[in-house]
């Protein structure tokens, strides 16, 4: 894991040595261990290829350092994340006659692409963000992993490219426009976060999971290499205990693999089943205890140490907690928002980020468990969708909305996941529909906010674009295409670089994703509390109370601190004169969102979250709006 930056510049508007330094140590953090640079030019001499490194050691510890060029000097590549299937791929490269100078998996990527080329990526087990400058095809090569594990965002300028992990090397680059994109604010008061491949800057993209780039000459390409199985994949398991079978063969692997490491490395432990079964799996592959790490808070109802610690006791683990105060929180929050390069769009972000600076003191990769849901059909929606066509065939949508919704908005705070539901259910268009679901303001409500209509058509339409009958199935492939890269996945890559660890992921293996991509719906969603596939697994290797909770999810209490320890911030950020969100939005109904939050009447805490940390996002980079 590490941080990479760099450029491709017409010659008249070449950089220095000093300048490529500079912004790629805005991502030191990323790469305590050491840096490489390098500058050069195209063989025509029109344009200067510059290319920033810095590194967290993990394989290889003292021949990976980056940039690294093949022997005869032909490629040279700077990479961002880790090929898990290296050894595997190393051993087909040796048998073509390939050489090796090092035991590092940048090595393996950059013979690979000598290889096969650009079919090369679809060969990867793991998750990357890389660029290859290929000397005789005189092309730079930019491509990102099948999920969306590691980030990689593109800024093209008149005679130009940047490439970056963060989006601050990018914007800081000089000369470089860092207007607002207010398209994307449209997005993000529907989702709660912007849809790829926008950024809140109009100038900086995200390259796509699931895509490489090529610049030549001038032009870029960009192309798309996967496309998650769920998409493409008939079920065909017919037997139940021959899925279970399967996935447990195939998450084995998928963690087993992730262990490979020259460096300590331990797993983040909630306590729910899916990281219960990281941890349960890597003891079985470890010849000395496991580390494990906690975070949770005095509330106690937001509190999931006393889980984590059962499993940690079961499984005889190194356990470390961290309590997250009001205070330390806080502390955190601004910093997390600059590592993140938009708002932070869940609060569990900042505990993330508190954990890896501590777990960073011991170790230097985790293991996670994130990703169960999202492939394995783990949330109430997963479970619920199959439903919402039956209701709205039943229910005519003028009642659903002149009597059903009135009913569900009246209730009491407690009450936020029915108005959800309520909401969902009578959402008759998919693409609104999905985003109900995380929370965020309805397509009327952003509008009224805004003063102005919203554009009707996503970023990438990708994430709606599956034909398939199976609503389970269309709901897995949105959230594995959108919710996963543009959120999730984002604070598993974002916040954990923050605190210099190293995250790995075995529920997004690509080969996993394939076998559950087999299952009929029933195997995913039949049973209490979704993932029935992955419960049978662990039915004999968890403790029962851990295999049948029901999901709680990582929650923080700032709902309870907006109305005490915060609510100065809350109102100074979202109603004073110096605030740019209250300019920018209907200044009545931030008052009215805030004010009945307060006063406990309704629970607005994840749009007030959004609205506060879109605030901070615009102070912390300081854009105009």
């Amino acid at each position: 894991m590490c941080g990479i930056f760099g450029w491709v510049l017409e010659a008249a508007k070449h950089q220095d040595r000093k300048t490529l330094i500079s912004l790629t140590d805005l991502m030191s953090h990323r790469g305590p261990d050491g840096s490489g640079y390098r500058l050069h030019a195209t063989s025509n001499e029109r344009f200067q290829i510059g290319f920033g490194h810095r590194r967290l050691s993990i394989i290889d510890i003292a021949g990976g350092a980056q940039p690294m060029s093949s022997e005869d000097g032909r490629f040279t590549a700077i990479f961002n994340g880790e090929i898990y299937n290296y050894l595997e791929l190393r051993q087909e490269l040796v048998a073509l006659g390939h050489c090796f100078r090092t035991n590092s998996d940048t090595e393996v990527l950059i013979e690979a692409c000598r290889a096969w080329q650009l079919d090369a990526v679809r060969r990867f087990r793991g998750m990357f963000g890389f660029a290859l400058w290929d000397e005789a095809e005189q092309r730079l090569i930019l491509a990102r992993d099948a999920f969306g594990k590691k980030p990689l965002f593109l800024a093209e300028l008149q005679g130009g490219l940047l490439f970056g992990s963060e989006i601050e090397p990018l914007v800081q680059f000089p000369g470089v426009n860092r207007a607002f994109d207010s398209e994307a604010l449209g997005h993000y008061l529907l989702n709660r976060y912007v849809p790829g491949p926008s950024t809140f800057f109009r100038r900086v993209k995200k390259l796509q999971p699931g895509h490489y780039a090529v610049w030549q000459s001038g032009t870029l390409e960009t192309t798309r290499y996967f496309t998650p199985p769920f998409a493409t994949t008939v079920p065909d398991i017919k037997s139940f205990a021959d899925a279970v079978r399967l996935f447990e063969e195939t998450f084995d692997e998928a963690v087993r693999i992730r262990m490979r490491s020259d460096a300590p490395f331990g797993a983040y432990l909630s306590g729910g089943i899916d990281s219960s079964s990281v941890v349960a799996t890597m003891v079985r592959h470890s010849t000395e205890p496991v580390r494990t790490f906690s975070v949770g808070f005095r509330e106690a109802e937001y509190s999931e140490l006393d889980h984590a610690r059962v499993i940690a006791g079961q499984f005889g683990t190194i356990h470390s907690e961290l309590f997250v105060e009001p205070d330390s929180f806080m502390k955190h929050w601004s910093t997390a928002v600059l590592r993140r390069g938009a708002p932070v769009s869940e609060a569990s972000d900042v505990p993330i980020f508190m954990l890896s600076e501590m777990a960073s003191r011991k170790v230097k990769m985790v293991l996670t468990g994130e990703g169960a849901d999202e492939l394995m059909g783990g949330y109430p929606k997963h479970r619920v969708e199959r439903w919402i066509g039956l209701y709205q065939w039943l229910m005519p949508q003028l009642l659903h909305e002149r009597l059903i919704y009135p009913l569900a908005r009246s209730l009491p705070y407690r009450m936020r996941r029915v108005k959800i539901l309520a909401l969902a259910a009578g959402e008759r268009d998919l693409v609104n529909r999905m985003r109900v679901w995380f929370g965020g303001l309805s397509v009327g409500e952003s509008e009224a906010m805004l003063g102005r209509l919203l554009s009707a058509t996503p970023p990438d339409v990708f994430p709606y674009s599956s034909q398939m009958e199976s609503s389970l199935r269309r709901t897995l492939f949105f959230d594995q295409t959108s919710w996963l890269p543009d959120n999730l996945l984002e604070r598993g890559d974002r916040m954990m670089m923050a605190g210099s660890i190293e995250g790995r992921m075995p529920f997004m293996d690509t080969v996993l994703a394939s076998v559950v991509a087999r299952f009929p719906d029933e195997f995913l969603t039949g049973g209490k509390g979704g993932k029935t596939v992955l419960r049978a697994a662990m039915d004999k290797i968890l403790p029962p109370e851990i295999v049948r909770r029901k999901k709680v999810g990582f929650r923080v209490p700032v709902g309870e601190w907006f109305k005490g320890p915060y609510r100065d911030f809350l109102q100074d950020l979202l109603m004073s004169e110096t605030s740019s969100v209250a300019q920018m939005l209907s200044g009545p109904k931030l008052r009215r969102l805030a004010t009945e939050h307060l006063s406990g009447r309704q629970n607005h805490e994840r749009i007030l979250w959004s609205l506060i940390n879109l605030e901070i996002f615009l102070r912390t980079f300081r854009i105009a709006t």
